[in-house]
């Protein structure tokens, strides 16, 4: 800890000297300090891997210690875009960390997906040692201040991760309201924290399990699991799958509602055919349909993304001329030099992108 404290402080001296400038020339001085530690970085937020925990046969649980460029103000809820290099390529993906507010180092909690690129290189190669990107943080899936006095959290999968973020808070911050949490795995061994939800005071928690039919509560979220759990809760948090969450606000229209499961996407019935030109990389491609994230990685372009589903907005590039349409929204986008997402953008005909 001392040596990275005394590195840092040499850093910002060094940062601030004009021949330092001029002797590491137009790379910077972070070029050079990340040849001795790949952290000791000014500009670029990264983070150690500090631990590496494989607690259920889906997920891998990642302690990160960010160096002194993530000076992000994380609230309970929110996300971190992860950057993860993988045989030579760049991929950034988000994830919500499962840490109380104002804890020192993230903590991850990553379900591995069937085709999960990023998720199951990590669930099978992360080390201790081992160095990430952090690209940034946001969402807006967090607490109120003032506290709820009665809150209900509910919770499926890997879901539970910004749910746990925000249980450590309020257990730390004493909240003393009700609390409730109904969590949906699909077995006892892939219920994420349950050692630790089992010994957190102040929290009534009960676990549904999808695909044995055991649990506190069995079968899909309804009423009877609603009035189980808490009935007319002050405020109700919930995140997990998309038909999960639709249950929820069936019964509790006002709930908060994140989903980081890709939704399904209604494909064009027919490519446009359309010429696909990425204005600064000189390559031209023609439409086949996908999203134009897609279609960019297939032409050999290695285009910065994070959730390829739309929400955190990594992947957004200026359309310069031509028409597409959002896959999530439907809203069509026809007049120039205008901001798309092109992990959901689709072609409409001809259409330039800046990549």
């Amino acid at each position: 800890m001392f040596t990275e404290m005394l590195t840092r402080t040499v850093q910002r001296r060094l940062a601030g000297s004009g021949l330092v400038d001029l002797l590491t020339g137009p790379h910077g001085i972070d070029r050079y300090t990340e040849l001795v530690a790949p952290t000791w970085t000014l500009d670029e937020a990264r983070a150690k891997v500090v631990d590496v925990r494989r607690t259920t046969p889906r997920s891998v649980t990642l302690t990160l210690a960010p160096n002194a460029a993530f000076t992000a103000d994380l609230k309970a809820g929110q996300y971190v875009t992860l950057a993860v290099e993988i045989n030579g390529r760049r991929h950034t993906r988000c994830y919500s960390p499962a840490n109380a507010e104002d804890a020192r180092r993230l903590e991850l909690t990553i379900g591995r997906h069937d085709g999960g690129l990023v998720s199951n290189y990590l669930y099978e190669h992360a080390r201790t040692g081992m160095v990430l990107g952090l690209d940034g943080v946001g969402g807006d899936f967090v607490l109120p201040a003032p506290r709820p006095r009665r809150i209900l959290f509910v919770a499926g999968g890997s879901g539970i991760t910004p749910v746990m973020a925000m249980l450590r808070t309020l257990v730390a911050e004493g909240h003393d309201g009700e609390i409730a949490f109904l969590h949906y795995a699909r077995n006892p061994a892939e219920a994420c924290y349950r050692d630790e939800l089992a010994a957190m005071p102040g929290v009534r928690v009960l676990h549904g399990y999808t695909r044995s039919g055991t649990g506190d509560v069995v079968g899909r979220f309804g009423s009877q699991h609603l009035d189980a759990a808490m009935p007319a809760p002050d405020a109700v948090y919930v995140c997990g799958p998309p038909a999960l969450v639709q249950a929820v606000r069936d019964l509790c229209p006002n709930a908060r509602a994140e989903s980081f499961v890709a939704p399904t996407f209604e494909p064009p019935a027919k490519a446009s055919g359309g010429r696909i030109t990425f204005a600064d990389s000189g390559i031209e491609t023609v439409d086949d349909g996908r999203p134009i994230l897609e279609q960019a990685e297939a032409a050999g372009l290695s285009p910065e993304s994070g959730c390829r589903m739309g929400i955190c907005h990594t992947c957004t590039r200026r359309k310069t001329c031509g028409v597409v349409r959002n896959l999530t929204t439907g809203a069509v986008s026809t007049a120039p030099d205008e901001d798309v997402q092109i992990c959901v953008s689709v072609p409409v005909g001809d259409v330039e992108v800046v990549l």
